[in-house]
């Protein structure tokens, strides 16, 4: 009914039409009632704006998308991601997986380490505004055994930077060592912190979007991408 009215009541001609729209009337009276763009295309869209970084508009010679459209499936696609899967990625630590890590890092010469964090991920603002460190905050740390030169400890400990506060569960390196002990353990220690690094490496490698500039984007959105990444390392 509505392309009937269409067609008995104009509101441009045909010569109106092509001047406003650059598209012949009879073109778009054919497509109207046309299935839209398929969920392969517009997954497509979205994973090579996350491979390769390009522009939005960059889509439209590939796959046949309007720079909005594949803006919106990108950030679509991200959101679904996080959806579907992140309370298994972005969960805190299982019993399992935290045995897990203890048992990695005694095994790299640091028993008791849980994780390392470095700079790559940003600076202090990342601290101050990262739910990750609430628990510790709070007094809720996780709960461990093991001993160091014969001294048993019941906390877990992060590797960390000398940027960082002066924490009981922060590690840091010793910035200007004196000794061929001192020296020896800044070099372990900055060995397996470096980890982030790598692994931040490795993601700038799969996604080429994480190092691009992203000024245009605001904060959820950029957010929503660096955790629907993270999650097919």
């Amino acid at each position: 009914m509505r392309v009937m009215m269409m067609n008995l009541n104009p509101t441009y001609s045909t010569r109106l039409f092509w001047r406003r729209f650059r598209m012949n009337k009879s073109l778009f009276m054919d497509a109207t009632g046309r299935t839209s763009l398929s969920p392969l295309q517009k997954c497509t869209a979205a994973i090579r704006q996350l491979a390769y970084g390009g522009a939005a508009d960059q889509q439209d010679e590939y796959i046949r998308l309007a720079e909005t459209t594949a803006r919106k499936c990108l950030h679509n696609f991200t959101a679904g991601i996080i959806t579907l899967f992140g309370d298994e990625y972005l969960r805190h630590p299982t019993p399992e997986d935290l045995e897990r890590l203890l048992h990695t890092g005694d095994d790299r010469g640091f028993p008791g380490m849980i994780g390392s964090i470095d700079c790559t991920m940003n600076d202090l603002n990342t601290l101050d505004r990262s739910p990750v460190f609430d628990d510790i905050i709070n007094g809720v740390a996780p709960q461990v055994n093991y001993y160091v030169n014969e001294t048993e400890y019941h906390l877990a400990y992060y590797l960390t930077d000398g940027i960082y506060p002066k924490w009981a569960t922060f590690i840091q390196s010793i910035r200007l060592p004196q000794t061929e002990k001192q020296s020896l353990f800044a070099t372990y220690q900055e060995s397996v912190r470096k980890d982030v690094e790598r692994a931040f490496g490795v993601l700038q490698a799969r996604f080429a979007v994480v190092k691009n500039p992203s000024k245009l984007w605001d904060k959820e959105k950029i957010g929503n991408i660096m955790k629907a990444c993270k999650s097919f390392l």
